[in-house]
């Protein structure tokens, strides 16, 4: 097993080899001396035969306290670019028909800690409020919707209403007043001209 750690508050990270067998320490390189230990009485005749192999001793040594560590820190720093993003979400407006919930929609955002709800004259509401999961898009980003039923208030009445986005990691808010010419339907209404196959 090949592991490094963080030795002091300086940031120096070294790393260290050994090797098991049945569950048990079964070799391990002391790298303050830069010889192998055998915790195991059976493995006496391996540490003396690698003991013996300085080359091999001095190749472990540079691994472990020069090559890895400047590998780990060039791909954290790769990970920490990509993973460390914000990446603000589509929000959309839908309702299947006239009588069914409207769903809020955001899709797109990165990373997965979010938040979403339905807010009345600024205050969150709860009461005929469905919250759905995150879940992963194919690219990498998030998706993730909640719905609201208002057949019992009057669409006049409905900019009372906004779906607030909240993003881990970004201070703003996404925000989407409702109101009746932003919703997307699969309704036709004189506003819309509908063609029929």
């Amino acid at each position: 097993r090949l592991s490094l750690h963080k030795k002091d508050q300086h940031q120096k990270v070294t790393g260290y080899k050994q090797f098991g067998y049945d569950g048990e320490d079964w070799l391990i390189l002391n790298m303050e001396t830069n010889t192998w230990i055998a915790p195991q009485p059976q493995a006496v005749l391996t540490t003396n035969k690698w003991n013996n192999n300085k080359a091999d001793l001095e190749y472990d040594k540079n691994y472990l306290n020069q090559i890895c560590p400047e590998w780990l820190k060039k791909y954290v720093g790769y990970g920490r670019s990509s993973l460390m993003r914000t990446v603000r979400p589509s929000v959309s407006l839908l309702q299947k028909s006239s009588s069914s919930p409207i769903s809020c929609f955001a899709t797109g955002f990165y990373p997965n800690r979010a938040e979403m709800f339905w807010r009345k004259d600024g205050e969150e509401i709860h009461d005929g409020v469905e919250k759905g999961e995150i879940v992963p898009n194919n690219d990498g980003t998030f998706q993730m919707s909640v719905h609201i039923d208002l057949s019992s208030v009057s669409p006049e009445h409905w900019n009372k209403y906004e779906c607030v986005f909240q993003l881990s990691g970004d201070k703003e808010d996404v925000t989407n007043r409702l109101e009746k010419t932003r919703i997307l339907t699969n309704e036709c209404t004189y506003l819309y001209k509908c063609i029929y196959l």
